[in-house]
């Protein structure tokens, strides 16, 4: 039979930090530093510096992932970046800017996107990619993440997003390598929300003009803050677990067998209601506090903070799951160590 593995973890972290403090005074004190911690769940996150581009930040993340695989770049047959769209240049590419720095002459590319499930999508399309084609046998996920620059701290509806931070991740999957299997997953989407969330000013519907360059660059807003928090509130935790339950069922596993969570960063009292709902303690999941939200990059960070603390060893099995505004929950499998 064949199977599917990962192969190797990257990540770039900026050196960049904002604190607590910091993100309190930008809000005008409207949160202060102790609701900032407490509630938000945020110590202090990453912030990019002036070359921490997103397409950049995936290079840097692809080159460590290549080293921890001890793969040549030759090996690469398909880069899919996941990647956010606010990037150097618009209309780019940024896989194949990848492809090229990293010198992946025999691969192709391409953008994905799904928001901040990019991630544990691609991890999906990735595995049917290698189960499908018999001359595809590596693929690298790849991108980085600085949406935080759009973040308007002053727009009191937008907390929820204070946490946006920056870096690059890549995780690589090989077919046949009898380790770190890629087990089953499942996503699941409601576009009835498509356009509650989403950066408001710089697009064909509200383009930019002179006047509104300034406020557009901190645009990304919930232009119905209603309808999403009012829709997402009976429908988001059950959709999520319908996710993680078929995960599990189609990797022949139930919830008492998941060792680590490897979860987004979110307010704290959630990720606590998800632990127990999960019947997991703190102890098998990471809080990423100090760290903030990269987006789709959240999993992979994750997953390589518990694997060098030791909570993810031969024989964990890995729940990775993720939620995306648009709005997407999904979640999937690993079973790590040898086969």
């Amino acid at each position: 039979m064949v199977n599917v593995g990962v192969a190797g973890l990257g990540l770039y972290i900026p050196n960049n930090k904002m604190t607590a403090k910091e993100i309190s005074e930008a809000t005008n004190g409207v949160w202060s530093q102790e609701a900032v911690v407490k509630k938000l769940g945020i110590v202090e996150k990453t912030i990019p510096g002036d070359d921490d581009g997103t397409q950049e930040m995936g290079v840097r993340a692809a080159l460590e992932a290549l080293k921890d695989a001890d793969l040549k770049p030759e090996e690469i047959d398909v880069i899919l970046c996941m990647g956010e769209e606010w990037k150097e240049y618009p209309l780019t590419t940024s896989a194949l800017y990848i492809q090229g720095k990293i010198g992946a002459t025999n691969a192709w590319g391409i953008d994905v996107q799904n928001r901040c499930c990019t991630t544990v999508s691609a991890i999906k399309m990735a595995k049917d990619m290698l189960l499908a084609d018999e001359d595809i046998n590596t693929i690298m996920i790849v991108g980085g993440y600085r949406n935080g620059d759009f973040v308007d701290y002053k727009d009191s509806n937008m907390s929820m997003m204070y946490n946006l931070s920056a870096g690059g991740g890549a995780i690589i999957l090989k077919k046949n390598i009898n380790k770190n299997l890629v087990l089953g997953s499942h996503i699941k989407a409601d576009g009835d929300f498509a356009r509650d969330a989403g950066v408001e000013i710089g697009g064909i519907m509200n383009p930019f003009n002179k006047d509104n360059i300034e406020e557009g660059y901190k645009s990304l807003r919930l232009m119905n803050a209603k309808h999403m928090k009012d829709g997402l509130n009976s429908i988001s935790m059950p959709n999520w677990f319908e996710c993680i339950d078929k995960s599990l069922d189609k990797s022949g596993l139930k919830r008492g067998d998941i060792d680590y969570l490897a979860v987004l960063h979110f307010k704290k009292s959630m990720h606590d209601y998800m632990l127990k709902e999960l019947g997991l303690t703190e102890e098998q999941s990471i809080y990423l506090s100090d760290y903030g939200h990269m987006g789709q990059i959240d999993q992979i960070l994750s997953l390589k903070l518990a694997l060098e603390s030791g909570k993810v060893k031969d024989g964990s099995v890995v729940l990775m799951i993720a939620a995306g505004i648009g709005y997407v929950w999904s979640a999937n499998v690993i079973k790590w160590g040898e086969c």
